[in-house]
């Protein structure tokens, strides 16, 4: 071809002798030249720019071997010096359109009547995961991708893989509604969190169904997945920045150690279970009273984490002939204490001298007994709600709290740290799932105030936090998470209404009343108490001194008491114990009616 170009197709006789022999030279010189450059490795139907970049230099060097050879060789008639261009040229276009021009076949034939099928959704973002996403959705029967959304100015009216940009997001609900879509994708893994939540609510507050890419520390840069694509939840809402830990402080604290959970089968403890088994613990001791959770975490253990030894013990925290034998038959290096009733109505009435005994007696029969059997570290896993109590559950996990204080002073060997922070996302018992079930059954979602206000963390932060917080330790210390800004509950409901797909008029809020023991606002550092930071820019050191002359050994006595107080009584004498603690007496009750009329 080459040839042929060069002297109009009207090749001279002695030209066609040199095609020929430059034929049988270049065939297998070519042949060697793709085989090094990989060409024949290549799927043409998944031919993209790695491929290209191979054929580029093999083409490259073909183009250099045709050159020294025709310099080496001088053939008669020469070479003409065209040739040194338009052999590469020829090349180029054959080997990279033949490539190019059968994927395209492929696609179009496989793919083709996909185009107008699937429901039409736009994508929020033009970046590298924005254009994979848009390449793979193309070959998705479920989606159709009919536009793109950026505030960036420069990309406005542009294309990315075909799909134009069509404004900025801030017009999510006009292109919504021209082009009749009820689905969009949030492809901006790399944006920061404040963005990412204005974005989010852009999608709720036009009525559209949001999906998006994890963040970009869980994918591959610039690579977004449909197969990872999942819905908006609240955690995109409430959400922080990513956590990050001191790694090897916390591997050198669990690697190859024995570490014991209790209240392994809740929320915070089988998290803390996982979190664990990922720095290649010894041993993992699951020490749970719950039989059914107990089991759902053997289980789960034995699927994902089949090589982490998990010894599933079932007992009650109370019984210390029970704990003492686990501890003298594992002799664990740290003891993670998350064992406790939290849910602050129920334990508020009917159940308080059982708060009391789970709470403050548990955690003196596993914080003693450590100290005798020679645990290195007992984390105890406290709340917000021990700050200021003005409840039953509250003031039980201060108690807890000063129980560790009191045990640090006399320890032999064990060093007792306490970790607080507020509220879990969709643990057991939690508001999230009670308003997941109400919503699912059209309402209406009860909020018990309207003003009510509490922190939110996700359950796999807050865990890191704890091991970090392990590791970081001396003694004593009480250690407060940085829960970020207090959310309305209120806000919380509205969101997770819109997020279910609903507009708020669809499903009715009312206002129940604040219940036993609840208080509108939640503290996490009492009136007293004063902070230091640590090298940690989310963790704090508290210090709150146990109440002067405190007599662990007369609270003790107190709790194993031959008869069952009533919860008065245990309201009573819990404020001998806890100076801080003071009951709430919560609103008159028309007064959350007049709220909930107003609203």
């Amino acid at each position: 071809m080459a040839l042929g170009v060069r002297f109009n197709f009207t090749l001279p006789p002695d030209y066609y002798r040199l095609a020929v022999i430059g034929l049988l030279l270049l065939v297998p010189m070519q042949a060697v030249i793709f085989r090094a450059a990989g060409l024949y490795r290549g799927i043409w139907v998944f031919a993209s720019l790695p491929d290209l970049m191979r054929l580029a230099k093999a083409i490259l060097a073909s183009g250099l071997a045709v050159a020294v050879g025709g310099l080496m060789l001088q053939p008669e008639p020469a070479f003409p010096r065209s040739m040194l261009l338009l052999y590469p040229m020829f090349l180029a276009v054959i080997m990279g359109g033949g490539r190019v021009t059968y994927r395209v076949f492929k696609e179009q034939r496989e793919y083709g009547a996909h185009q107008t099928l699937g429901r039409p959704v736009l994508v929020l973002g033009v970046g590298r995961a924005a254009a994979s996403l848009v390449q793979q959705l193309a070959h998705s029967k479920e989606w159709r991708v009919v536009g793109l959304l950026d505030d960036d100015p420069a990309t406005r009216h542009r294309e990315v893989c075909g799909i134009r940009v069509l404004g900025p997001i801030s017009s999510l609900a006009e292109w919504a509604g021209v082009l009749k879509v009820r689905h969009a994708i949030i492809a901006m893994p790399e944006a920061g969190l404040v963005r990412y939540r204005d974005v989010a609510n852009i999608c709720m507050r036009a009525g559209i169904k949001a999906f998006t890419l994890p963040p970009i520390g869980q994918i591959i840069a610039g690579h977004g997945s449909v197969s990872q694509m999942r819905r908006l939840n609240l955690e995109d809402l409430l959400g922080r920045e990513a956590v990050v830990i001191d790694t090897p402080q916390v591997r050198e604290l669990l690697s190859g150690r024995v570490v014991m959970v209790t209240g392994a089968g809740g929320s915070i403890g089988a998290e803390l279970c996982r979190q664990i088994a990922r720095f290649g613990p010894a041993q993992i001791v699951a020490f749970e009273q719950s039989e059914y959770a107990l089991y759902l975490l053997a289980e789960q253990f034995a699927e994902i984490f089949p090589e982490i030894p998990l010894v599933a013990v079932a007992g009650d925290v109370k019984d210390r002939r029970r704990v003492l034998e686990v501890l003298e038959k594992h002799v664990p290096a740290v003891v993670f204490h998350a064992a406790a009733y939290k849910h602050v109505p129920l334990m508020e009435e009917n159940n308080s001298w059982q708060a009391v005994r789970n709470n403050a007696l548990g955690t003196w029969v596993v914080g003693h007994l450590s100290d005798q059997v020679g645990v290195k570290r007992f984390v105890l896993v406290s709340t917000d709600k021990a700050v200021n109590p003005t409840n039953v559950m509250g003031a039980t996990k201060r108690l807890a709290e000063i129980i560790c204080q009191v045990l640090q002073v006399g320890a032999r060997s064990t060093r007792y740290e306490i970790v607080r922070f507020g509220n879990v996302l969709g643990s057991a018992g939690s508001v999230i799932p009670k308003f997941q079930a109400q919503i699912e059954r059209g309402g209406p979602v009860t909020v018990t105030h309207p003003e009510i206000t509490r922190y939110f963390m996700a359950v796999h932060e807050a865990v890191q936090l704890v091991l970090q917080a392990a590791a970081m330790g001396e003694g004593g210390e009480i250690f407060v998470l940085d829960m970020g800004e207090p959310v309305k509950v209120l806000d919380l409901a509205r969101d997770m209404i819109r997020l279910s797909g609903h507009a708020e008029d669809d499903i009715p809020i009312v206002f129940s009343g604040l219940r036993p023991g609840e208080k509108l606002y939640e503290e996490v550092l009492a009136d007293s108490e004063c902070t230091r930071p640590t090298h940690h820019p989310k963790l704090r050191v508290a210090w709150a001194a146990p109440p002067d002359g405190f007599a662990i050994d007369s609270l003790i006595r107190w709790i194993n008491a031959a008869r069952v107080l009533s919860d008065d009584e245990v309201r009573r004498d819990l404020r001998r114990w806890v100076p801080e603690y003071v009951p709430y007496n919560p609103p008159r009750p028309y007064l959350v009616e007049a709220e909930t009329r107003r609203a």
